[in-house]
């Protein structure tokens, strides 16, 4: 008999997970521990404070002090973590930063600084891992896209710049990888209930309603719903989903 359950299990999977702690990188790796993937965490957090955070998985998920942007540190590391961790087969690229400002008060720095954390860290952690993926013939690579890798934003020109240029980065590695088994593809999350977004909003009506307006389901989503389509594509369940951006935002990139 065919079990549906199964094929969305991650149960016997590692999954690297960057930034993992906070918000939706929290989330994920709320999802991927719950669909049986053991989770090994990087962030730039102080170890007491993370093993606090990573105490609910009862050591379903390990934690890697690391900064994405010592990209001469990171081959070094992914070795580390196979030798102590076993194979890993899922990449959840989310470690990100923000940097909000116009055009005209944006340093050259201020944009470079972005584009080391979001294109360049992540970029040297997936080609790290990829020969690792392609010998085992499996793998799943995810990057955390943006709703700002399709519409324009004020203020957001290095995140623009950055979410933007995954949508090509993920063409290109699962035209490379795809054949070797190794599948890469995006989420592109949409207004989520989040501490920034609450931040952003709370006082701010006109453009709460604006957010609502845009989003045919008329309502933000949940950090969760984002944990679960990175289950979804790092499953056998997407074992056929290759190269695409996944938009999680309610319909609002379709919202009129």
């Amino acid at each position: 008999m065919f079990e549906t359950n199964e094929m969305f299990s991650l149960k016997g999977r590692t999954a690297i997970i960057t930034g993992g702690l906070t918000g939706l990188g929290l989330a994920i790796t709320r999802c991927m521990v719950g669909a049986g993937a053991k989770a090994v965490v990087l962030s730039r957090e102080q170890p007491e404070k993370a093993a606090k955070i990573l105490e609910e998985f009862e050591g379903n998920a390990v934690f890697y002090q690391f900064n994405v942007t010592d990209t001469d540190k990171t081959q070094q590391l992914v070795d580390q973590i196979i030798a102590e961790q076993g194979p890993v087969t899922i990449l959840v690229n989310n470690a990100g930063n923000h940097c909000k400002k116009t055009i005209e008060d944006m340093t050259v720095e201020d944009y470079e600084k972005v584009l080391d954390v979001h294109l360049v860290g992540a970029f040297a952690l997936t080609k790290a891992l990829v020969p690792h993926m392609k010998e085992q013939k499996k793998g799943s690579i995810l990057f955390q896209a943006s709703m700002t890798s399709y519409i324009g934003q004020p203020q957001v020109a290095g995140y623009a710049t950055a979410k933007a240029g995954y949508l090509g980065l993920v063409h290109v590695l699962a035209a490379e990888c795809g054949p070797e088994g190794v599948r890469v593809n995006a989420i592109a999350p949409g207004w989520i209930e989040t501490p920034m977004f609450h931040q952003a909003t709370d006082n701010d009506p006109p453009r709460l309603q604006k957010i609502l307006g845009r989003i045919p389901m008329k309502k933000v989503g949940d950090p969760m719903d984002i944990g679960m389509a990175a289950v979804f594509l790092s499953s056998d369940a997407a074992r056929y989903i290759n190269g695409v951006c996944l938009p999680v935002d309610g319909g609002a990139l379709i919202g009129f």
